[in-house]
């Protein structure tokens, strides 16, 4: 049976991992992508860079452009039919696919650019050194003064994602709102679920994380190419400070790189329009995008993931297959509560190999843009494993934002990439009720907690998350430092602490 010409398909993928010496020889974010774009050309056998019918960029933070993309489709040369930024959040890279794959079958595009990138290991370098920024980039062949904040030009023609408020009012006023503050949470609610002592869990999780270590050993694109131990990875020491209790540094996602990655997608017309080869196809069969209760104070609890589980599901059966009949696995993987909640939610043994990259912690954590590195890399195996199938899940905020894509040599049965977006059932999912005021005060259950560390890699910080007797959320911190020592030994998980109105913790 004939493929459908606007069957959609990626034909082409990038990646850049680029270690400048210096501020001298760093490229600028744009340059990062225009480069990945450039790859991902060469890569579908093209010898320039095609117009696309649009051209997307994943909303960025070290490159605060008004219309990024204008100015890459200026740098490349090309005329695209509209420019487009996407919404901040992990999900993002996957989420795209998903709306290009949609575009493409209904004819409403034939070809798309996607791509996203990250300077921050320059632009942090600079700032250390007092620096300001001044990388030069081409703009209709000139040099131009490139700074962080650019917002010369017209905006982008689209937006893409949902731009979600994540922290609620009382989680940013006691000052919990970072990732590396909130993951480690996870952690703990997690083994407390299934009933580990902590050294054991320890083990587990160390083991999880070295087998990413080894994964991103192997990846050329990595930025960390070393496999470590278990014993290495779990074991505080001058490089490896405690940052989270119970997360070293080794565990937290490695945000200080330079790197880009880019797609090229098409319908089947387009890519044979171009002569592009059919071993360089890879179908989208399926993708959906949903979410958690945005605010991590309204999860119902901090040990599960419904919406993974919904959305990870509706995937699969839209893709008519089940999780036994993927070959390729690449779950999002910041830290690895990330990973465990995803393996669970999408019934994967935690001893499965759950990466193809290597995880943000050794592959690289580009902010937003890690996926666009995952697909790429589900990519460039698939081709190697015809008739195989691929599950990409990507995360944004606190396990908050979800997408997902399936994927394979062969085209979909109908031919059509299948879509779904959940979103409706999953508000009506069980959620707490945050406790704030004077009634908030007294006897608490904890139910999940992190201890930050400070540079010396000493206890300064306890952080909680506990119950009322109503099953109404708290939260609550201490800086006593005693106390927050005591809280990195033993299981505190389950124990009873005595809160003030404000949020202030003691022990009882």
């Amino acid at each position: 049976m004939p493929i459908d010409p606007k069957t959609a398909v990626i034909v082409g993928v990038g990646q850049i991992s680029h270690r400048a010496a210096g501020l001298e020889d760093a490229l600028s974010p744009g340059e990062l992508m225009a480069e990945a774009i450039r790859r991902a050309s060469a890569d579908a056998g093209l010898a320039s860079v095609p117009d696309p019918t649009w051209i997307t960029v994943v909303g960025t933070l070290s490159w605060r452009a008004k219309n990024p993309a204008g100015d890459l489709a200026k740098m490349l040369g090309i005329s695209p039919r509209a420019t487009g930024l996407s919404a901040m959040g992990g999900n993002s890279p996957q989420s795209l696919v998903n709306a290009a794959a949609r575009e493409i079958n209904a004819g409403d595009a034939d070809l798309v650019i996607m791509t996203g990138g990250e300077a921050w290991r320059t632009l942090q370098r600079a700032r250390k050194e007092g620096i300001a920024v001044d990388w030069n980039q081409k703009r209709n062949g000139a040099e131009r003064a490139w700074d962080e904040k650019d917002d010369s030009g017209s905006a982008p023609d689209r937006r893409f994602g949902e731009e979600l408020e994540m922290n609620h009012a009382w989680e940013t006023a006691l000052g919990i709102y970072l990732p590396v503050q909130v993951y480690p949470m996870f952690e703990t609610a997690i083994r407390a679920a299934a009933g580990r002592s902590p050294e054991d869990h320890s083990v587990r999780v160390s083991e999880l994380w070295s087998r990413f270590s080894e994964v991103a050993s192997r990846n050329p694109h990595a930025w960390i190419q070393k496999a470590l131990s278990p014993e290495e990875i779990r074991t505080p020491g001058p490089k490896n400070r405690m940052i989270g209790y119970p997360y070293t540094k080794y565990m937290n996602s490695n945000n200080d790189v330079d790197q880009g990655a880019a797609i090229i997608m098409c319908s089947v017309e387009k890519a044979r329009s171009l002569g592009i080869a059919e071993d360089r196809w890879v179908f989208p069969h399926s993708g959906t995008d949903c979410h958690e209760h945005k605010f991590i104070s309204s999860r119902w609890t901090f040990a599960e993931t419904p919406a993974v589980a919904l959305g990870g599901k509706l995937a699969l059966q839209l893709a008519g297959v089940g999780i036994d009949d993927i070959d390729i696995v690449d779950l999002y993987s910041c830290f690895p509560s990330a990973v465990q909640l995803g393996a669970q939610s999408l019934g994967l043994s935690i001893d499965r190999q759950l990466t193809r990259t290597g995880g943000l912690s050794f592959a690289g954590g580009p902010w937003n843009n890690y996926v666009m590195h995952s697909i790429a890399t589900v990519v460039g195996e698939l081709r190697t494993m015809p008739g195989a199938k691929g599950l990409v899940w990507a995360n944004g905020g606190y396990a908050t934002k979800h997408a997902f894509g399936v994927y394979s040599t062969t085209p979909p049965a109908d031919h059509r990439f299948k879509y779904a977006y959940p979103q409706d059932e999953i508000d009506a999912m069980p959620s707490r009720q945050l406790a704030t005021g004077a009634d908030s005060a007294g006897k608490v259950t904890v139910e999940a907690y992190s201890v930050m560390h400070d540079r010396d890699g000493e206890p300064e910080q306890g952080l909680v998350a506990a119950l009322l007797r109503d099953g109404r959320r708290v939260w609550g911190k201490t800086a006593d430092r005693d106390l927050a020592r005591a809280m990195c030994s033993g299981e505190w998980v389950g124990r009873t602490m005595t809160r003030q109105s404000n949020g202030t913790l003691s022990a009882s």
